[in-house]
């Protein structure tokens, strides 16, 4: 039987967690979820049919799960992390951290501590950049110099392109400005738009000084949603490059090749297997295959239930996969996007305690 997991908070992202525990409840046992308001409680427990607590204390006592999801404010997040791991309780934070540098510094304190936190970034496991950064990873685009990375907004940009680029902690310089346009509104967590409107939308471009190596962050506001604003990738090397998902490589210095990375999904045309992805295929090899197919899911979704294995991985041997000290650098770097944004002039990173 698979560990036990319970889920603190039951809002938008929260359900992630519930539909995966939902449709493979073997592979992903929830244990409960705790929602302190009572009417919401009691429309997560009809529409869910899960146990539900008012208390963290609650859960704990009575489901005994073995770690907990924090999907909460971002207020909140840091006091529940304290309080859990004064349990000894293992953390899967879904809710970034901490906002400000102090309380990064709190976080790392926890951690020396002996507090067991791990971080649902998920960005990186989602099936198209899981593919993409085994390539990089596996050397075949050779040493990499660029990356220009428009995703995923803040920390969650910073995580891929600081993987894009096998940065590690390094320090860079960080040069940024933000730009106003106009855009048709699009949908939204709610669903599509209920009428038409032109809104402002807010564009952040970085820099990215490694010395030796360049890193770009590009995301506007509305991206996530919009209808009419696409993501966008470039990942160079110095044997080959990725463009979104097109890869040129070099066979040996006399021999281009290049391939398309394609999704291969079921449940098109004819095929009669159910639609979900089973793999990213490319040059005439699986680069990725769907560990949870035949699921129904969202790449997003595939990227959260991955978090959730390997947090139980985590808690089995201690073999971390995205914790305090990516997760504080990440938001760290983010603060000083905004503080070049301000100051109009370049700003340098620092050593820091996880560091």
């Amino acid at each position: 039987m698979a560990q036990t997991f319970g889920l603190i908070g039951g809002a938008w992202r929260g359900e992630f967690f519930l539909r995966i525990a939902r449709d493979l409840p073997e592979q992903f046992p929830l244990a409960g979820v705790v929602v302190r308001d009572g009417e919401k409680r009691e429309r997560l427990r009809a529409a869910w049919d899960v146990p539900v607590f008012a208390t963290v204390e609650e859960l704990l006592a009575k489901a005994k799960p073995a770690f907990v999801v924090t999907s909460v404010s971002w207020a909140s997040n840091l006091p529940l992390m304290e309080f859990l791991a004064a349990q000894n309780m293992p953390v899967l934070s879904e809710t970034p951290l901490a906002p400000a540098l102090e309380d990064l510094h709190r976080v790392v304190e926890l951690a020396k501590s002996g507090a067991r936190i791990q971080l649902a970034e998920q960005y990186l496991f989602q099936p198209m950049h899981a593919a993409r950064l085994k390539l990089v990873r596996d050397g075949r685009l050779g040493t990499i110099y660029e990356a220009d990375v428009s995703y995923a907004h803040g920390y969650h940009g910073i995580s891929l392109l600081r993987n894009y680029l096998q940065t590690g902690l390094r320090l860079p310089k960080i040069t940024a400005r933000k730009f106003k346009s106009r855009i048709m509104a699009g949908p939204g967590r709610e669903g599509g738009p209920k009428e038409k409107a032109i809104i402002d939308t807010e564009r952040t471009i970085a820099q990215f000084d490694y010395g030796d190596r360049l890193g770009i962050f590009d995301f506007a506001a509305h991206q996530y949603f919009s209808w009419i604003r696409s993501p966008r990738l470039m990942v160079r090397g110095e044997e080959g490059e990725i463009n979104n998902s097109h890869v040129r490589l070099l066979k040996d210095f006399q021999t281009p090749i290049d391939f398309t990375l394609h999704r291969q999904e079921t449940g098109q045309e004819a095929n009669l297997e159910g639609r979900h992805l089973r793999a990213i295929v490319g040059g005439g090899e699986i680069i990725y295959q769907n560990p949870f197919a035949p699921a129904r899911w969202s790449d997003d979704e595939i990227a959260v239930a991955t978090c959730l294995s390997k947090m139980m991985t985590f808690v089995e041997t201690g073999e971390s996969f995205y914790g305090v000290a990516e997760g504080c650098h990440d938001r760290y770097l983010d603060i000083l996007i905004d503080e070049a944004v301000k100051s109009g002039g370049t700003v340098e990173a620092t050593a820091q305690p996880w560091s």
